[in-house]
C-alpha cells in the first residue's frame, strides 16, 4: 500500500469506517434471515430454533391463568427447526392434490353468530380465505397425515411440535404472559386475536372478550402479517390454534422436564396459541387447550417442526 492510500485511510472519519447501527440491525436481521430454509418447492419455511432451556407454565398470579398452566416446571430443550409460519392453505391444497387425502365432510365454523358442526370441510369456513392464510378445519389426524406426507417428500423427519417446544418457541425467551410483555392491548402489533376490528365486523361477536385495539382482520390474516418474536417466528400467539404432538394432562405434574412429547391414556390432544376469535384470556404464550384429534374447528390449524440431524 502506498503512502498517500494509507493517509487517505488514516483520514476518513470513524463513521465510513465502523458499522453504522443501521448496518448493524441489517447484519442481524440478515442474520436470522439465514437460519432459515425451505426443503422443497412449496414446503413450509423452517427456522432454527438453538437449544435452550426455560420454565412452563403460568405462575399463579398471571391474569386469565388456567388451572391446567401449573406447576411451573424447568423444561431443556434440543436444537430442532419449526415452521415460520403456521401452514397455509396453498401448502395444505399442495398435499391434498398429491394425496387425494381427504379431510372430513363437516366442520364447526361460525355463521350468523352461531357455532355450529355444519357440512364441508376446510375449503369452506364461512369466510374469505386466500392461498397465504393459515389452514383451517384440520384435526390432529389431518396434521399428522401432512408431516407424514412432508418426511415422505422430502427424506427429512418432519412432525408437530412438541407442546413444550412450542411454548418454548413462543415465549422466545421471555417470562411475560406474552411474548410482547404483559400488556394484553398491544396484541394488535403482534397478533391476530380477537379485537374491536372483529367485534366490528363478525355478527355475534359483540359480546366476546376482546383486546382493547383495531388489527384491520375480522377472521384470519395472512400469515405473517404481524411482528415476529424473538426467534423470528410469526403468528405464533391468535390467527389459529396450533395442535401439538402430546396428549392433554389436567396438569404439569410429573410432567416430563426433557421437552419430549409427553403422551397418555388421555383421549384429547393439546393445542397452543389462540386464535382470530380469542380475547385476552386466551392469547398468551401459557394458554392450554384440548380436543379430541378428530375434531375439526375453522380455528383449528398447525405449524410444523422438524428434527435436525
Amino acid at each position: 500500500m502506498n503512502a498517500l492510500l494509507r493517509t487517505f485511510i488514516f483520514l476518513l472519519p470513524l463513521s465510513v469506517l465502523m458499522p453504522s447501527d443501521a448496518d448493524a440491525a441489517a447484519h442481524a436481521k440478515k442474520s436470522q434471515v439465514d437460519k432459515s430454509f425451505v426443503n422443497c418447492r412449496g414446503c413450509p419455511r423452517m427456522v432454527v430454533v438453538p437449544a435452550g432451556h426455560f420454565e412452563m407454565g403460568s405462575p399463579e398470579t398471571e391474569d386469565g391463568r388456567g388451572e391446567d398452566e401449573g406447576p411451573v416446571h424447568q423444561v431443556k430443550v434440543a436444537r430442532f427447526a419449526i415452521g415460520m409460519y403456521e401452514v397455509t392453505r396453498a401448502e395444505f391444497t399442495a398435499f391434498v392434490k398429491a394425496t387425494k387425502y381427504r379431510a372430513g365432510e363437516q366442520c364447526t365454523t361460525l355463521e350468523d353468530g352461531m357455532v355450529e358442526a355444519r357440512e364441508g370441510d376446510w375449503r369452506v369456513l364461512h369466510y374469505d380465505q386466500g392461498p397465504r392464510h393459515p389452514i383451517g378445519c384440520i384435526n390432529w389426524n389431518d396434521a399428522k397425515a401432512y408431516t407424514k406426507w412432508l418426511s415422505r417428500k422430502t427424506g427429512q423427519k418432519y412432525r408437530l411440535p412438541t407442546e413444550a417446544e412450542w411454548e418454548y418457541v413462543a415465549r422466545a425467551n421471555t417470562s411475560t404472559s406474552r411474548f410482547w410483555g404483559d400488556d394484553a392491548n398491544l396484541a394488535c402489533e403482534f397478533a391476530n386475536a380477537a379485537d374491536k376490528s372483529a367485534q366490528k365486523l363478525i355478527q355475534g361477536a359483540s359480546s366476546w372478550g376482546i383486546h382493547d385495539c383495531k388489527d384491520g382482520f375480522d377472521y384470519t390474516s395472512p400469515v405473517g402479517s404481524f411482528k415476529a418474536n424473538a426467534f423470528g417466528l410469526k403468528d405464533m400467539l391468535g390467527n389459529a390454534w396450533e395442535w401439538t404432538e402430546d396428549s392433554y394432562h389436567e396438569s404439569y405434574a410429573d410432567a416430563p422436564s426433557d421437552g419430549k412429547a409427553w403422551q397418555g391414556d388421555s383421549a384429547k390432544h393439546v393445542l397452543r396459541g389462540g386464535s382470530w376469535n380469542n380475547g385476552p384470556r386466551n392469547v398468551r404464550s401459557a394458554v392450554r387447550n384440548s380436543s379430541a384429534p378428530t375434531k375439526r374447528y375453522s380455528f383449528y390449524g398447525f405449524r410444523v417442526a422438524l428434527t435436525l440431524r
